[in-house]
């Protein structure tokens, strides 16, 4: 039975398992923007971001307590803009699942469990942002019900 939960100190391990994964398909697809071998975080940073509230991370884990895939994800709410309402949201900024693993609904039960979380707390949404070269997640969100919000688009000199 799988556990979904805060990520705590003793998972940074796991996790950097898993940020490798990530950086690895981004630098695979995007090798001019993404280094490697290289993680998003330090340790030192994983433990901050862990104990912040303004960036809850959620871990799903077998029943060995070992990490199976993450949700990392942001509070975000624009306060007294001149044109954007004061809409609290959640942006996941993250979410991996072991890639031994996929298939396995890992994914899909973190994406609820952010969902209910964000309910919970009182936002109007969940967005994120997903990289044109990674196909597979885009249709793994896609099917979760997500549609675009924005675009982001570049031309390389």
């Amino acid at each position: 039975m799988n556990t979904i939960r805060r990520a705590e100190q003793k998972d940074i391990p796991d996790v950097f398992r898993l940020l490798k994964q990530v950086n690895k398909l981004h630098h695979d697809g995007r090798p001019d923007l993404f280094k490697w071998p290289a993680t998003k975080y330090t340790a030192q940073e994983l433990d901050a971001i862990f104990n912040n509230d303004r960036t809850p991370v959620f871990v799903c884990t077998d029943s060995q307590d070992q990490v199976l895939g993450y949700a990392f994800c942001v509070l975000k709410q624009e306060v007294d803009n001149h044109i954007l309402t004061d809409i609290r949201s959640l942006y996941i900024d993250d979410l991996c699942v072991d890639e031994k693993i996929r298939g396995q609904h890992v994914g899909s039960d973190l994406y609820a469990h952010v969902l209910e979380y964000a309910r919970s707390i009182g936002c109007y949404n969940v967005t994120l942002n997903v990289w044109s070269l990674n196909e597979s997640a885009m249709k793994f969100y896609e099917k979760q019900g997500l549609k675009p919000q924005k675009v982001g688009m570049e031309v390389i000199l």
